[in-house]
């Protein structure tokens, strides 16, 4: 039985007293208001653990409530959790932005509630082990798996400890091997699902025939080929944390369903009329600029709207290089115990290039390398002879008759260089922009900029697909 104190912020008599019979029930303390006004006014007086709200109230409605505990940034923990309409899921969403724990749509399910509640409870746990983190970070400039000490990690650091408490969904952004898995694990492992299970999925592995059957599940016969019935990747995840990774590779119709998973939550298998709840918290990365995904119809906007609660976006390591020497040794460490070595650092050589170097592949690329680097290596020390052969080599010599050599005359501009080495890059690449913009070093949007300002030449030079 729960002794947790639960304050029922709701305008309609009957409701307020239903819901404060079921939750004295199940044994919470409850005390009740009528409105914003008279519940912050609670609040400040008996200090519950949870605070249940309707949106829509006289006086003061449960968003302004909501916006008056986020600007009061007390030291008080307090889960909020709003109640909403099925037609106002949108206000939900945004108080969710604001800083509320979760939402309930009426009429109320009660079996969902208790969930919402007893996970709440959860969360003064954990809020005590976010302090045990943030002393880490502070010590060792290290989260979970993630290890930065520079702003643009601890800014990330810090949007982590803020959302991972909550149920919001996650939208995490970036280049390919920035760490958005890493993200994900870290948000799960600092919220109260830590000790149910994390199931990532990578959209863009999955063949477009199947990747229904792997998110949602199937029935025996639900069509060719099903032989038996297949939990899918949200019923794995059951009480836990689901990551729909490239989710900009899903296919449009299944963004459809999953939209109204994500509303609803409940799910129906392949091939079965009963429809299944689920209590899943969903986070989503994609390598692609969502907003340029959207206006090509490769993501709904629907549910890019509905995915983009909370958006954490992953830096290019380029961008923060400072971090080289922290993450260096952090992998070592890994490489060894993988591996079974015992080298203990790389040298000023080896530092200098990486520092030098563009790292298109970002921190996957950093690993494999120093993977390789431990492999080779037989003493203690990383040398230059133990990288890849070529490593850091900014220009390469070509051949007078090679095809992909970029010629610049005397007299050419820096601009004029720079729109030949673009082209030229696009075109090595099948015209894959992504590819190229990490080959070339610069973000996506800054390719994209460059391209419309040379109008409608890439069209002709360069055909082919988008991404």
């Amino acid at each position: 039985m729960s002794q947790e104190k639960v304050l029922i912020v709701e305008d309609e008599e009957n409701e307020r007293t239903g819901l404060a019979e079921v939750l004295t029930a199940w044994g919470y303390r409850v005390e009740t208001a009528a409105d914003g006004v008279e519940g912050w006014d609670k609040i400040a007086q008996w200090s519950p653990s949870i605070v249940v709200t309707d949106l829509k109230m006289p006086r003061m409605g449960g968003m302004e409530l909501l916006e008056r505990l986020a600007d009061a940034n007390t030291r008080q923990v307090i889960a909020v959790v709003v109640m909403t309409a099925q037609g106002t899921i949108d206000s939900a969403v945004q108080a969710m932005r604001i800083g509320a724990y979760d939402y309930i749509t009426k009429p109320i399910d009660t079996n969902r509630l208790h969930t919402i509640l007893q996970k709440a409870g959860e969360l003064l746990g954990t809020k005590t082990e976010l302090e045990v983190a943030r002393r880490k970070l502070r010590d060792s400039g290290s989260l979970g798996s993630l290890v930065g000490a520079s702003k643009k990690m601890q800014e990330i650091f810090r949007l982590i400890e803020m959302v991972a408490p909550s149920t919001a969904s996650v939208l995490i952004t970036g280049a390919s091997g920035t760490g958005k898995e890493m993200v994900a694990r870290t948000i799960h492992e600092l919220s109260s699902r830590r000790g149910k299970p994390f199931v990532p999925i990578n959209c863009a592995a999955i063949p477009e025939t199947l990747i229904e059957s792997e998110i949602f599940g199937h029935e025996k016969g639900a069509f060719t080929g099903a032989l038996e019935r297949r939990t899918g990747c949200f019923e794995l995840a059951e009480g836990g944390t689901l990551l729909l990774d490239e989710i900009g590779e899903m296919p449009v119709g299944t963004q459809a369903k999953l939209l109204r998973v994500l509303e609803d939550r409940k799910l129906r298998r392949l091939g079965s009329k009963v429809e299944t709840s689920v209590d899943v918290r969903v986070l989503a990365a994609t390598n692609k600029v969502p907003d340029e995904a959207v206006a090509r119809g490769e993501l709904r906007n629907d549910l890019y709207y509905r995915l983009n609660v909370f958006n954490i976006h992953m830096p290019s390591l380029r961008e923060h290089k400072e971090d080289i020497p922290d993450l260096v040794q952090t992998l070592l460490a890994e490489m060894n115990a993988k591996h079974g070595r015992r080298v203990a650092t790389v040298s000023e050589a080896v530092l200098n290039q990486f520092n030098n170097y563009s790292w298109p592949g970002n921190v996957r690329e950093l690993r494999n390398t120093l993977e390789r680097a431990v492999i080779v290596c037989e003493g203690a020390v990383v040398e230059t002879k133990h990288l890849p052969p070529g490593f850091g080599q900014m220009a390469v010599r070509q051949p007078a008759n090679d095809p992909d050599a970029v010629r610049l005359g005397v007299g050419t501009t820096v601009g004029e260089a720079e729109k030949m080495l673009i082209l030229k890059t696009l075109e090595a690449t099948s015209n894959n922009k992504t590819r190229a913009a990490e080959i070339l070093g610069i973000s996506l949007k800054t390719l994209h900029n460059k391209l419309k300002e040379y109008g409608n030449t890439t069209a002709d030079a360069v055909p082919g697909r988008e991404e």
